[in-house]
Parts: C-alpha cells; structure tokens; sequence
C-alpha cells in the first residue's frame, strides 16, 4: 500500500510541484484514500523528492554587511537597487530567477534565469543593469551566498555602491520588499498554471 501511495504522490508532484504535504494529503483523500498528514509526511521523507532550495543563506566564510536603509528616504532613481532570487520548479528540479530592481521606481532592471545556483549569472545581471542605467548608491538583497560572494561584492566596492544586506532571516518590510513582492506574483501566477 505504502508503494502505491508513493506512486501516486510522485504522479501528482510532477504535475504540481510546488504542493506540500497539506496539499498532497487533500488530493489523495479527495481520490478516495484514506491517508493523515502524519502518514503522507513520512512516505514523502522517505521519496527522493526535490527539496525547496534555500536561496538566503551566506556561504561559510563569506563576509556579510550591516542594513543601511534602516530611516532612509529613498527619492530618486539610482539610489537603492535591490536583488533578489527565487527558485522556478520544473519537472526535474529547478531553474532560478534573479532581478535587480530599482526600490524607488519599483522598475525591474535586469533579470536572468539559471539552472545553476552560481553567483556568476547574478554579476552578469548586475553588470548589465550597471551598463544600462549606471551604478546604484546603495545595493540592498538578502544574505544569499551569491550576494555574499566575492565577485558580487568585489563589483560593487570597484563602482563605488555601498552594500546593505538584510539581517539573516529578516522578512523586511522595506528593503528588498519590491523584489520580493515580484516573486511573490510569479510564484502566485505559477500556482495556477501547470509547470513545464
């Protein structure tokens, strides 16, 4: 019985990835199986299931920075950016969307896509919205390990930008929020439509 509950699950997962064991619970018992969260969550530990990428933790040894927007009138373009990334489920795994995004105009700037988790297409985003529109004052993101690396950070030292990072953990309410409110309709949009 175990198997077969496990076959299903993995089913439903590639047809809706982003469910949880809440969801995946409801879908079976709507199917007509008697199932508990309990029971869905321990066959679900047990599946080699893609987990949820953490995209807001610093890497050992990298050097973080304090929050610089703390009473900050932002009045004008070009004086805070803010990136941020989040992930994309896919079939088999994820692809990852980066944006920079102007905090005053709320204006997204650049954005790539990767299936890596590398801070190099994060510097390329970056080095194109500095050759379109020029070097912020101040860039805000998370403590992400792309942002706390040292091609990311070595690139806004050479242009003159101060850095500022949220604090570990921290939902802000007003730095990285433009970013974060973006990710959050992409991941909203998503939930309705079936992933490729």
């Amino acid at each position: 019985m175990n198997l077969a509950l496990m076959q299903m699950i993995d089913r439903q997962l590639l047809e809706t990835p982003f469910y949880g064991v809440q969801q995946i619970t409801w879908h079976l018992r709507n199917e007509g199986h008697a199932v508990n969260v309990k029971r869905i969550r321990r066959l679900m530990r047990w599946m080699p299931i893609y987990q949820k990428p953490s995209t807001s933790k610093p890497a050992k040894g990298h050097k973080t920075y304090s929050y610089l927007l703390g009473g900050l009138r932002v009045d004008r373009p070009n004086q805070v950016w803010c990136a941020d990334i989040t992930y994309l489920p896919m079939r088999r795994g994820f692809l990852y969307l980066v944006a920079i995004m102007d905090w005053f105009t709320r204006k997204v700037l650049t954005w790539r896509i990767s299936n890596t988790l590398e801070a190099d297409f994060c510097v390329e985003v970056l080095n194109e919205a500095i050759h379109r529109f020029g070097p912020p004052e101040i860039m805000n993101t998370d403590q992400g390990s792309q942002f706390t690396s040292f091609a990311w950070t070595d690139r806004l030292k050479r242009i003159g930008s101060r850095i500022s990072m949220d604090a570990r953990g921290a939902v802000s309410t007003t730095s990285s929020s433009s970013a974060m409110l973006y990710f959050n309709q992409i991941e909203t949009d998503q939930k309705g439509q079936r992933i490729a």
